[in-house]
């Protein structure tokens, strides 16, 4: 160039600017793959397809999040329902105030949980023995962290409280421990009175018997006791606790022996009630109650969630016409709450369904189908009667073998 030459002009301020890097080549296959993350409401399953594609998951992380959601139900579990380290069995936690003690006073207010069939003794108690105006009630529905609570629709009647621990914790002396329904309460001392399902049963057919409000029911009757108390010694341990030792079994051996215990006893009581309209011959008792808790649970819930699963309870020909024979009865239907039943167990039960999906109720546990006819009216009494105590000592004796 000459060197009188004119200088080029200088660039432009556009010219000035460095140029983007080029984008680096990406596998048309890759980006294809990609899109599903910008365009998916669910970025785990967009980003489990990003990773594997449509395949299963990788063996190694299937092993790992099984070991790891095995290791957090154990835990889960062991809070929820304590087993025998050794076994397996599921081992209930004894009640904190198991007996009425003293002469409580006048002012009782009864703490329930729809789904809970402890505490559906003594609401159906309450009901057949006339004690609504008696003894006032609150029912607590389980919470999200699996505590009994209270809510505007269904709120404690006497404190306001929103926990029944609340309940419990303003006692004398406080309280730790599980807060569990039923809970019988004394007002005005402000204690609790008992949290044991069958005594406070006990308590208010004594209740209504000084207090003249049974209509000539008596759950309770002196010359039956003996034959209640066998009966109830027998449906105990194998059915009202039996279906909770086979959703709770933590071992195959323990939920084999509980299961094979359950059915047996629903054997023997299905055959019994062929010939008997009640379990101790012509007249509903307190044993009758406490195992019409459980069946009316039955398939409900324990059939599936609790893998009760040889026989439906609707299979039993007695066993369920003497569910609906007692269903029917005056003030039963509305201490039966099925949907909160469903709730409660399938929702409030997080380690045996961790999805939280409610399942439909069975055509054989809706109203229709309890209130069918079940003709066990025709049953004669006097052969029952008469069989009473016969079957009482052989509960006994099976016991005692």
């Amino acid at each position: 160039m000459p060197m009188w030459s004119a200088p080029p002009p200088p660039p432009s301020s556009l010219q000035l600017r460095r140029p983007p890097p080029p984008l680096p080549h990406r596998p048309r296959r890759l980006r294809s793959r990609l899109s599903p993350i910008a365009a998916s409401q669910d970025p785990l399953t967009a980003l489990s397809r990003l990773l594997w594609g449509r395949a299963l998951p990788p063996s190694q992380l299937v092993l790992a999040v099984r070991h790891g959601w095995t290791a957090a139900w154990g835990l889960l579990m062991r809070q929820l329902a304590p087993s025998d380290p050794a076994t397996g069995a599921f081992t209930r936690t004894p009640s904190r105030f198991p007996a009425v003690v003293g002469t409580p006073s006048a002012r009782l207010h009864l703490y329930v949980g729809l789904p809970c069939p402890w505490a559906h003794r003594a609401l159906l108690v309450r009901a057949l023995l006339g004690l609504e105006h008696r003894l006032p009630l609150s029912v607590a529905v389980p919470g999200d962290d699996g505590a009994w609570s209270f809510t505007p629709d269904s709120p404690d009647a006497l404190y306001g409280k929103r926990k029944l621990r609340e309940v419990y914790a303003a006692r004398r002396g406080g309280f730790e421990g599980r807060a569990s329904v039923p809970l019988l309460w004394d007002a005005e001392r402000r204690e609790v009175v008992c949290n044991e399902s069958i005594e406070i049963a006990k308590f208010l057919c004594d209740l209504a018997a000084a207090d003249g409000s049974a209509g000539g029911l008596d759950l309770w009757p002196p010359e039956l006791r003996q034959d209640i108390d066998r009966w109830y010694s027998f449906i105990y341990p194998s059915v009202n606790n039996g279906v909770y030792r086979c959703g709770f079994a933590q071992s195959q051996e323990a939920y084999d022996a509980a299961a094979g215990e359950l059915f047996a006893a629903l054997d023997r009581l299905e055959d019994h009630l062929s010939g008997s309209r009640y379990l101790c011959g012509g007249a509903l008792t307190l044993a009758d109650v406490c195992l019409f808790t459980t069946l009316v649970r039955f398939d409900l819930v324990y059939n599936s969630l609790f893998r009760c699963t040889r026989r439906k309870l609707v299979e039993y020909a007695s066993l369920h016409a003497y569910t609906r024979d007692i269903y029917q009865m005056p003030g039963v239907a509305g201490t039966c709450d099925m949907a909160a039943i469903v709730d409660g167990y399938f929702g409030a039960l997080f380690p045996l369904n961790p999805g939280g999906i409610l399942p439909l109720v069975p055509a054989s546990c809706g109203p229709e189908a309890l209130l069918e006819p079940h003709g066990r009216e025709a049953l004669s009494s006097s052969a029952a009667d008469a069989g009473g105590g016969g079957n009482g000592r052989q509960l006994e004796a099976t016991s005692a073998s």
